[in-house]
């Protein structure tokens, strides 16, 4: 980020040692009364989660775990938007963390998946709670900086692994920058226009195949971009073009296009 002074304020960034989840962590915290801007972040995760409740698996320390807990400005309806608003966040931060090296090409994969030559870095759970009448919007990214964890069904990766010398903490910090700034983005009138295309420059390329699952099965197709709600677009080889708000992607070999 820019050596000048910001027009919005970062937020207080509040550093444990360990904690089962940074996410549950923030919950607790919003149900004790706190309402943000504060990001919680660890040295160690125990029990981190993902998406659709499933476990995360935690690596050594040295990685970034953390959860930005905030009261958001919109309207509910909005809080969708926040997952490819996290996403372009995250995605700048690995970018700057692996400036000058020969990491790889750097691509988003929907809705957040931060991908380099399609090993997955990091991972983002969007989630929200009302307490004591505040609707709280809670960001919880973790970012492999020193090491990956060990999975069977995936290809992941880390910054060491790509050429960063950067220490979580100095990933952390780029972190909540560029998701301040993203976020201040999002907020001002006609926000999540920037955002869609911010993410549709950061994201694999057109006509590239995927497979999507949904609770019907497996869907195939090509990339289409997003429409204008942020939804997948995926063009289907015999069913044209459909949306989908729901799924785990995975981005195919090209051979199968």
């Amino acid at each position: 980020m820019p050596d000048r002074p910001l027009p919005y304020a970062l937020p207080p960034v509040e550093l444990l040692d360990e904690v089962g989840s940074t996410n549950d962590e923030a919950h607790r915290r919003a149900a004790a009364g706190e309402r943000g801007p504060i990001w919680i972040a660890t040295r160690r995760q125990t029990a981190g989660k993902g998406r659709s409740g499933r476990a995360w698996v935690e690596a050594s320390e040295g990685n970034v775990a953390a959860t930005l807990l905030f009261a958001p400005s919109c309207p509910p309806a909005r809080l969708p938007e926040l997952s490819l608003v996290a996403g372009v966040a995250t995605y700048d931060a690995v970018a700057e963390a692996l400036a000058g090296s020969r990491a790889g090409r750097v691509e988003l994969k929907w809705p957040n998946d931060v991908l380099i030559e399609g090993a997955k870095i990091s991972g983002i759970l969007i989630e929200s709670g009302t307490y004591g009448g505040t609707l709280m919007s809670l960001i919880g990214i973790g970012i492999n900086v020193a090491s990956a964890p060990d999975v069977s069904d995936r290809a992941v990766t880390s910054l060491s692994a790509r050429g960063s010398s950067l220490a979580a903490r100095e990933v952390l910090d780029l972190l909540v920058a560029h998701t301040a700034h993203w976020l201040a983005t999002w907020e001002a009138a006609d926000g999540f226009a920037a955002i869609r295309a911010a993410w549709a420059a950061r994201a694999i390329p057109l006509g590239r195949p995927l497979e999507i699952k949904t609770q019907d099965g497996p869907v195939a197709g090509a990339f289409a971009g997003l429409d204008d709600d942020g939804a997948l677009l995926i063009d289907l080889p015999l069913a044209g073009r459909r949306r989908f708000t729901f799924g785990d992607v995975t981005v195919l070999p090209s051979e199968r296009a």
